[in-house]
Protein backbone atom coordinates (compact mmCIF):
# COMPACT_ATOMS: atom_id res chain seq x y z
CA UNK A 1 0.00 0.00 0.00
CA UNK A 2 1.09 3.27 -1.06
CA UNK A 3 2.11 6.19 1.76
CA UNK A 4 -0.43 9.02 1.92
CA UNK A 5 1.17 11.89 0.08
CA UNK A 6 0.62 13.91 3.51
CA UNK A 7 0.18 12.65 6.79
CA UNK A 8 -2.94 14.01 8.78
CA UNK A 9 -0.79 16.06 11.05
CA UNK A 10 0.95 17.48 8.14
CA UNK A 11 -2.56 17.97 6.14
CA UNK A 12 -3.15 20.19 9.39
CA UNK A 13 -0.09 22.36 9.44
CA UNK A 14 -0.89 23.18 5.59
CA UNK A 15 -4.59 23.96 6.35
CA UNK A 16 -3.77 26.07 9.53
CA UNK A 17 -1.08 28.09 7.50
CA UNK A 18 -3.26 28.69 4.26
CA UNK A 19 -6.31 30.13 6.68
CA UNK A 20 -4.22 33.29 7.53
CA UNK A 21 -2.88 33.34 3.64
CA UNK A 22 -6.08 33.29 2.03
CA UNK A 23 -6.98 36.37 4.36
CA UNK A 24 -4.30 38.37 3.44
CA UNK A 25 -4.95 38.00 0.07
CA UNK A 26 -8.76 38.91 0.07
CA UNK A 27 -7.66 41.85 2.43
CA UNK A 28 -4.61 43.06 -0.23
CA UNK A 29 -6.99 43.10 -3.26
CA UNK A 30 -9.19 44.63 -1.54
CA UNK A 31 -7.46 47.48 -0.53
CA UNK A 32 -6.01 47.50 -3.82
CA UNK A 33 -9.77 47.58 -5.59
CA UNK A 34 -10.46 51.52 -4.87
CA UNK A 35 -6.74 52.69 -5.91
CA UNK A 36 -5.77 50.92 -8.93
CA UNK A 37 -7.48 50.67 -12.12
CA UNK A 38 -8.84 47.03 -12.45
CA UNK A 39 -9.22 44.74 -9.60
CA UNK A 40 -6.52 42.34 -11.42
CA UNK A 41 -3.57 44.52 -9.72
CA UNK A 42 -4.11 43.57 -6.41
CA UNK A 43 -3.68 40.20 -7.51
CA UNK A 44 -0.28 40.58 -8.93
CA UNK A 45 0.88 42.34 -6.11
CA UNK A 46 0.10 39.25 -3.53
CA UNK A 47 1.38 36.94 -6.12
CA UNK A 48 5.00 38.68 -6.48
CA UNK A 49 4.80 39.12 -2.96
CA UNK A 50 4.18 35.42 -2.79
CA UNK A 51 6.91 34.47 -5.64
CA UNK A 52 9.50 36.61 -3.39
CA UNK A 53 8.93 34.74 -0.01
CA UNK A 54 8.70 31.09 -1.70
CA UNK A 55 12.23 31.91 -3.04
CA UNK A 56 13.41 33.27 -0.16
CA UNK A 57 12.31 30.21 1.82
CA UNK A 58 14.10 27.89 -0.62
CA UNK A 59 17.35 30.12 -0.82
CA UNK A 60 17.13 29.13 3.22
CA UNK A 61 16.43 25.87 3.03
CA UNK A 62 19.34 25.28 0.37
CA UNK A 63 22.11 27.28 2.50
CA UNK A 64 21.05 24.90 5.06
CA UNK A 65 19.05 27.04 7.63
CA UNK A 66 15.75 25.82 7.23
CA UNK A 67 15.96 22.02 6.79
CA UNK A 68 13.39 19.81 5.43
CA UNK A 69 12.78 17.27 8.53
CA UNK A 70 14.07 13.77 7.68
CA UNK A 71 10.49 11.98 6.56
CA UNK A 72 9.53 15.18 4.05
CA UNK A 73 9.12 18.34 4.47
CA UNK A 74 9.19 20.20 7.94
CA UNK A 75 6.47 21.36 9.92
CA UNK A 76 7.24 24.96 9.35
CA UNK A 77 7.82 24.38 5.55
CA UNK A 78 4.57 22.87 5.36
CA UNK A 79 2.92 26.10 7.35
CA UNK A 80 4.65 28.92 6.00
CA UNK A 81 5.83 28.31 2.21
CA UNK A 82 2.99 25.45 1.18
CA UNK A 83 -0.01 26.80 3.77
CA UNK A 84 0.82 30.71 3.77
CA UNK A 85 2.28 31.20 0.86
CA UNK A 86 0.75 28.79 -1.15
CA UNK A 87 -2.52 30.31 -0.38
CA UNK A 88 -1.42 34.25 -0.60
CA UNK A 89 -0.74 33.73 -4.38
CA UNK A 90 -3.51 32.46 -6.70
CA UNK A 91 -2.57 31.15 -10.40
CA UNK A 92 -6.13 30.06 -11.09
CA UNK A 93 -7.61 33.98 -9.92
CA UNK A 94 -4.67 35.29 -12.49
CA UNK A 95 -5.63 33.17 -15.10
CA UNK A 96 -9.52 33.87 -14.94
CA UNK A 97 -8.17 38.01 -15.03
CA UNK A 98 -6.58 37.43 -17.45
CA UNK A 99 -8.68 35.73 -19.31
CA UNK A 100 -11.41 38.87 -18.98
CA UNK A 101 -8.65 41.32 -19.96
CA UNK A 102 -8.11 39.61 -23.33
CA UNK A 103 -12.02 39.11 -23.22
CA UNK A 104 -12.49 43.16 -23.09
CA UNK A 105 -9.81 43.39 -25.67
CA UNK A 106 -7.71 45.26 -23.49
CA UNK A 107 -4.32 44.24 -25.70
CA UNK A 108 -1.64 46.30 -23.75
CA UNK A 109 -2.89 45.49 -20.25
CA UNK A 110 -3.09 41.97 -20.92
CA UNK A 111 0.09 42.08 -22.02
CA UNK A 112 1.87 44.11 -18.95
CA UNK A 113 -0.73 41.68 -17.10
CA UNK A 114 0.48 38.39 -18.33
CA UNK A 115 4.48 39.61 -18.93
CA UNK A 116 4.77 41.36 -15.54
CA UNK A 117 3.17 38.12 -13.56
CA UNK A 118 5.52 35.62 -15.19
CA UNK A 119 8.82 37.51 -15.58
CA UNK A 120 8.22 39.43 -12.36
CA UNK A 121 7.14 36.67 -10.40
CA UNK A 122 10.78 35.09 -11.81
CA UNK A 123 12.68 38.14 -10.83
CA UNK A 124 11.42 38.34 -7.68
CA UNK A 125 11.62 34.70 -6.71
CA UNK A 126 15.20 34.99 -7.50
CA UNK A 127 15.47 38.10 -5.42
CA UNK A 128 14.18 36.16 -2.73
CA UNK A 129 16.20 33.02 -3.05
CA UNK A 130 19.15 35.08 -3.30
CA UNK A 131 18.74 37.04 0.00
CA UNK A 132 17.98 32.95 1.17
CA UNK A 133 21.59 32.06 0.63
CA UNK A 134 22.84 35.22 1.95
CA UNK A 135 25.47 34.87 4.61
CA UNK A 136 24.48 36.31 7.89
CA UNK A 137 20.71 36.78 6.75
CA UNK A 138 19.90 34.12 9.52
Amino acid sequence: MAEPLLLPGQALLVGLGAIPGAWLRLRIVNHFEPIVPRKHWGTFTVNLIAAFALGLVLGLQTSGRCQPAAAGASPLMLLIAVGFFGSLSTFSTFAVELFTTVQRRHWGEALLLALGSVLGGLLVAGLGYGLGLAEGLV
